[in-house]
């Protein structure tokens, strides 16, 4: 058995992580409770489920979870967990059901979760008391998040930070492109610390660097900051940063947005940096930067002026995760006349193949008798903020 708590004490500040975190039975079932069953998770967009009886599955480890529209309307969560012995009911990722049968038993439920028929029951039975599990949702601009917590974290602060960065893209009313997954052979944290920063830009990502200034230190991109941010104001758009993050967010759930410029000429995140579709929302020309944000511990957000991304992290073992990425362009919009899919999602297919292979390369040199941590550099401030964050949660009372 790991001891957390001793492990947490012997972690060297400024280092990466020691080698249990990453290998660990016990620390990946505390990161299951302690980071993915009480935090917020982001599981798509509201389009993916768009018309009643719509549905989407959400999985994390053992946990999977049905969101469906239902017949008013309204968008719902529920535990994949038939009430008569406890089998997943949806078997697809996704679907359209005028009811949902479990495949087992063939007892049947509503869209609102409630139990509609159970073969063969005694007479006395009271189906008002097995109606499926419901969890947590909210939709913020057109996002899915879900909570699998009793209490959940508020959502004041994100709902602020994300309205403010993703409204002005119209991200309420786009609709889903393209979706990808990736399964890594690597823990879900190697994942995610990779995407917390940008030092290994240069060197792994020479087809982003190339677009993207962020591969390049602060200090070193004022001038084309100084741009974007004018651009911004002629075009009369208003996209505040929202800095509220770790480890500053007592019981809020954990949000960042920040802008950050492309290089000059490049209005887009595509092979050659041209436009890949319509323009979103407010935006009537390129405005020569993105926003960023990071969501709660493991979903991520990309809005460039004509489409975004979302990025997802899930655990599935010790030794492997998921990246799901999602595409998102103006509602309208119709692929092979206002896009073309090849085209709008070259970088992020590119980047995330390269990120695949250096996080499993990760993952095995951590496996190594010769791994120990070593020290962060100066770009991975936001690497070391988080890694704060995520021991502090291993650790911390919740009772």
């Amino acid at each position: 058995m790991t001891n957390i708590a001793d492990l947490v004490a012997r972690q060297p500040k400024g280092f990466s992580l020691l080698q249990p975190f990453y290998q660990s039975d016990d620390v990946f079932r505390r990161d299951l409770e302690r980071v993915f069953m009480r935090h917020w998770l982001c599981v798509g967009h509201e389009s993916m489920a768009a018309s009643k009886g719509d549905y989407f599955l959400a999985n994390y480890a053992e946990e999977s979870v049905i969101i469906i529209r239902g017949e008013d309307g309204a968008l719902r969560a529920f535990a994949n967990v038939c009430r008569h012995r406890g089998s997943h009911i949806c078997l697809k990722s996704e679907g359209r059901a005028s009811v949902l049968v479990c495949p087992y038993h063939a007892w049947s439920y509503n869209l609102d979760g409630t139990l509609r028929r159970a073969r063969d029951m005694p007479e006395g039975f009271d189906a008002s008391k097995y109606g499926l599990k419901p969890v947590n949702l909210a939709v913020i601009e057109g996002l899915v998040m879900i909570s699998f917590a009793e209490k959940p974290l508020g959502l004041e602060n994100a709902r602020e930070a994300i309205t403010g960065a993703y409204r002005p893209y119209g991200w309420a009313s786009a609709k889903v492109a393209h979706r990808e997954t990736y399964q890594l052979d690597s823990n879900w944290k190697l994942a995610v610390e990779n995407y917390l920063e940008c030092y290994h830009c240069a060197p792994a990502h020479p087809e982003y660097s190339r677009l993207h200034a962020l591969e390049q230190p602060l200090p070193k991109i004022e001038a084309l900051i100084a741009r974007m941010e004018e651009t911004e104001k002629r075009l009369g758009l208003n996209i505040p940063p929202y800095l509220s993050w770790w480890p500053n967010c007592e019981g809020q759930e954990m949000v960042r947005s920040f802008r950050y410029p492309l290089y000059d000429d490049v209005k887009s995140g595509t092979e050659d940096g041209s436009p890949a579709a319509p323009l979103m929302g407010d935006f009537t020309d390129y405005d020569g930067g993105l926003t960023s944000s990071h969501f709660g511990p493991a979903s991520f957000l990309v809005g460039y002026a004509d489409h975004g991304v979302i990025y997802r992290f899930i655990p599935k073992t010790p030794h492997v995760s998921e990246m799901e990425i999602i595409w998102l362009v103006r509602g309208d919009a119709q692929e092979g006349v206002d896009y073309d899919r090849d085209k709008l999602t070259w970088l992020w297919r590119v980047t995330t193949e390269a990120d695949k292979k250096i996080t499993e390369d990760n993952q095995k040199g951590v496996n190594s008798r010769y791994y120990e941590p070593g020290p962060y550099a100066p770009m991975e401030a936001n690497l070391q903020a988080w890694i704060g964050w995520y021991l502090a949660e291993l650790v911390a009372d919740r009772r």
